[in-house]
């Protein structure tokens, strides 16, 4: 009798409910997680990194959320070897849509998984990025790559894996010719690397030798020419660009060049005589008049470097002045321009000082142009023009990080058609330090070491006191 009472009694109840409690709230907290885990990635994991190493750019979100075939990533790696970083960015991409999975494949168990691709070398944490019968090879030194100017590991994976999805999803490479024969530069790395991430197909071209511009030329890059070019060169381009043709110019400050002047004098822009040193303090950079920080004009080109915040940086630039009366079909845009205070130096390299002589030409001047001409045909040439050959230098895009890159990048695709241009940067693995000055440490000891328990504890008295007084 006594134990059935026991079920009966106001204790058994008590612990009856937290029971049931502990049971529900232990059930809730499975179904609560087994709904987060089945989330994607985007809603439950939060990039609170430095360099916001894990949060996916708006290039990459509007090509892989606009996937209309299936492809498939297969991560090769070794069971117990995957790497955390490459994982996580994983996610986030398979998160973007239903069109892409993620598949990984170790080649310890699939030894002939490989052998379907040709592919000498394959290291772990690489990726295949295929769709049919197109695929790509993203090796895992182009995912982590390293940083010469502040030596620092990079993270490169989101650029590399969203260049390589757009690749495998194109049918045709637009095809970029780089003229030669009259002492141009060649590309350095980092350029001719952002080349490769927007899939353009480079070639040399030499007008001397081959007597016309290649029918599959969608655009010409011409690097820092030393010389003049050619009446007979001239002519050839000029009928390239009557039939819609596409061109990039970046030039030192020309000095007895008659030939490239007449191609810009054309569409009714000049250019002066000397080198630009700017007035205005805020329009140069490391107390150098002639390290030109130019202002960004509104075109396709420099509008998604205002809106992130980059700056352009041309030592050594040309003035250039956009006529009033431009010939019937075109428009120019000034893309980079100098404050009102800046002035030409005539002398150009032989100037003997910065400051403002007589002579020297007076500004605003651009410095970058766009030009666009209307054709009978209904076709459209489209010239850009950069009177700085320091765009295309490492050093200098690396004390803007990549702005002058952004530029060169932006001024391709709008030359080829390209609505989104691929300007991912990689993202620095390094460490940001709090770093402070002894008096302010020996502060927050004093603070988080002494007064703030104190004041709980003074919290924790005064309370205690009060229940006692009850």
């Amino acid at each position: 009798m006594k134990i059935k009472d026991s079920f009966r009694s106001r204790s058994f109840r008590v612990g009856g409910y937290s029971l049931l409690a502990t049971a529900f709230v232990i059930a809730l907290s499975i179904a609560v997680n087994a709904l987060v885990s089945s989330l994607p990635a985007s809603l439950t994991q939060f990039d609170i990194s430095s360099h916001q190493l894990f949060t996916i750019s708006d290039e990459t979100k509007n090509l892989v959320g606009g996937l209309e075939d299936e492809i498939t990533i297969y991560w090769v790696v070794q069971s117990g070897e995957e790497d955390s970083t490459l994982q996580l960015l994983l996610e986030q991409y398979e998160a973007l849509s239903d069109q892409l999975a993620i598949e990984k494949v170790d080649p310890d168990v699939s030894p002939t998984f490989l052998q379907q691709y040709e592919i000498s070398t394959v290291y772990n944490n690489s990726l295949i990025v295929e769709r049919g019968d197109r695929y790509r090879y993203v090796d895992y030194n182009s995912i982590y790559t390293y940083d010469y100017t502040d030596y620092s590991t990079q993270f490169a994976g989101e650029g590399a894996l969203t260049s390589a999805i757009d690749y495998v999803t194109r049918e045709d490479l637009p095809k970029l010719y780089v003229l030669e024969g009259h002492g141009e530069s060649s590309l350095q790395t980092t350029f001719s690397n952002a080349l490769a991430e927007q899939n353009v197909e480079s070639e040399t071209l030499n007008l001397l030798t081959a007597g016309a511009v290649p029918e599959d030329a969608d655009a010409i890059l011409i690097d820092a020419p030393q010389s003049d070019i050619s009446s007979e060169e001239l002519a050839l381009l000029e009928a390239y660009l009557q039939e819609g043709g596409k061109l990039l110019m970046v030039s030192d400050p020309m000095e007895n060049m008659p030939g490239w002047e007449a191609l810009l004098e054309a569409y009714g822009v000049s250019a002066a005589d000397g080198i630009v040193v700017e007035g205005d303090a805020n329009s140069y950079a490391w107390d150098m008049p002639y390290y030109l920080l130019p202002a960004l004009g509104s075109h396709e080109i420099t509008s998604v470097l205002a809106e992130n915040g980059y700056s352009v940086l041309l030592p050594l630039a040309q003035g250039l002045t956009v006529s009033d009366e431009l010939p019937d079909g075109v428009t120019v845009t000034e893309l980079l321009t100098t404050s009102e205070a800046a002035y030409s130096k005539a002398d150009g390299y032989a100037m003997e000082t910065l400051e403002k002589e007589d002579g020297d030409i007076s500004g605003p001047f651009a410095l970058a142009v766009a030009i666009t001409q209307e054709l009978e045909s209904g076709e459209e040439s489209q010239i850009v023009w950069v009177t700085s050959s320091s765009l295309l230098d490492e050093q200098i895009n690396a004390q803007v990080s990549g702005g002058n890159e952004d530029f060169f990048v932006n001024a391709v695709s709008w030359m080829l058609g390209e609505e989104d241009s691929i300007t991912i940067h990689a993202k620095s693995l390094s460490y940001d330090y709090l770093t402070m000055d002894s008096q302010t440490s020996a502060l927050l000891k004093v603070l988080t070491v002494g007064i703030v328990p104190l004041v709980f504890l003074g919290i924790g008295i005064v309370i205690w006191v009060r229940r006692r007084q009850r």
